[in-house]
């Protein structure tokens, strides 16, 4: 009966600690200690959590001293590298942090309201029609397998990059009663397929039952250029085609100056957008040679200015945003770029590139009045918090146009080809 009670006893007092010891001061400091920090040279102090005074500071080998002392739990840059924090209790080591220093990178924030203008790679089949012959109606391109969403990459061995190469050779191959041998690229599959015209008697033409597009254009906001390389990144999303929802591939594209109009202002359910003018041939900006899920990359034919921001500023990695006041720039009016209040509401340390880095609320009156919030062509929009940019304004929430989404800056520059783990970033490629 007592060696029952013994162990019961045990029981409950080793339950209590389990409950209990986590919620211990010196306990809760341990566990908020990272195993990692990665920071730039030349930018924020370094602080970590104080656990008494028995903090050695080891260096690598093959790194110059990264770091050094302030104080106890306080630690400067002193260029790039790598050295480890090293807990020490009763002179036992305890816990390492690792601590690897970057080399500076400054890019210069954007603001500006950008057109944008896609040429496809191919051409993109976004629908499929029914062919009136005297017989029957048909759709060629349905028969040969050809789906919503395919490119067609060539025709009968040749290249195709934009629609008016098409028909030439549907009118010959309906002439001579031939079949076309036709690539197609289905997402990452490419494969071919015999595709037959046949002769419109409404139309008095030959016809293959497909509908398809070469090109697509709108508006966003450039995020920012890296100074020395002049390559940039917009948008913070995706383009894709409005008839099929998915992504484009592109041949090659340009980026042209923009001129906002007008607001249709957003309201919960019904987001709204910015209507603009610009043309595509004019005020060329720079190319685009990606389209990818973070949005639209390229290189600057030349420096551009915002007239608000125009000095290159440091980056943060997703570690280091807060949740806290923010600011946005963006294009309401014109051409004019402004500063508005926003507040990060939430922030997710990520390890791998993804797209909802960020939850950010509009909190400037002023641009709640023009807009509701954020808006279509809002995306890309550069997010600053103390003196860094931190990211871009990717998406509104339906149910609550002053919120959104928004994606890390160092996604966006890995997308660019800025690699910011090196310390060369001076080459032009």
């Amino acid at each position: 009966m007592n060696f029952e009670r013994i162990r019961n006893g045990i029981g409950i007092i080793l339950l209590v600690a389990f409950l209990v010891i986590p919620f211990l001061t010196p306990i809760q400091t341990f566990l908020s200690i990272p195993n990692q920090i990665v920071t730039f040279h030349n930018q924020d102090t370094i602080s970590v959590p104080a656990m008494g005074k028995a903090i050695n500071i080891k260096h690598k080998e093959d790194e110059s001293n990264a770091i050094q002392a302030v104080n106890s739990n306080q630690f400067q840059t002193a260029g790039p590298g790598s050295s480890t924090l090293v807990y020490e209790m009763a002179g036992l080591p305890i816990k390492q942090v690792n601590v690897d220093v970057l080399d500076d990178l400054k890019v210069v924030p954007g603001g500006q309201s950008i057109g944008v203008n896609l040429q496809t790679l191919g051409v993109l089949v976004v629908g499929h029609h029914l062919v009136n012959t005297d017989e029957k109606q048909i759709s060629p391109g349905e028969q040969a397998g050809i789906k919503v969403g395919d490119t067609l990459l060539k025709i009968n061995g040749q290249e195709i990059n934009n629609m008016k190469e098409v028909t030439p050779f549907v009118k010959e191959a309906g002439k001579n009663n031939e079949s076309l041998d036709v690539e197609v690229k289905r997402e990452d599959e490419v494969f071919n397929t015999e595709l037959t015209p046949y002769y419109d008697a409404k139309e008095d033409d030959y016809r293959i039952g497909l509908y398809i597009r070469d090109s697509a254009a709108g508006i966003g906001t450039m995020t920012f250029y890296h100074p020395e390389s002049k390559k940039y990144g917009a948008l913070g999303h995706v383009i894709s085609d409005m008839d099929t929802r998915k992504p484009i591939e592109i041949n090659e594209g340009t980026i042209v100056r923009s001129n906002i109009k007008s607001i249709e202002k957003g309201s919960n359910g019904s987001p709204g957008e910015k209507r603009a003018e610009f043309t595509a041939g004019k005020d060329r900006i720079g190319n685009i040679t990606k389209n990818s899920p973070f949005g639209v990359f390229g290189k600057l034919d030349k420096n551009i200015s915002n007239g608000k921001m125009d000095e290159a500023l440091p980056i943060a990695l997703s570690h280091e945003v807060k949740e806290g006041p923010a600011k946005i720039l963006t294009v309401v009016e014109g051409e004019e770029v402004k500063e508005y209040d926003v507040e990060v509401v939430n922030s997710v340390e990520q390890k791998f590139p993804a797209t909802k880095g960020m939850i950010v609320k509009i909190t400037d009156q002023e641009l709640l009045d023009k807009t509701g919030g954020i808006v279509q062509g809002m995306s890309g929009s550069p997010i600053i918090q103390d003196g860094k940019v931190i990211g871009a304004v990717t998406h509104v929430f339906v149910n609550d146009s002053t919120s959104g989404y928004g994606v890390h800056i160092e996604w966006m520059l890995h997308e660019a080809g800025i690699d910011i783990y090196k310390q060369d970033q001076q080459e032009v490629s």
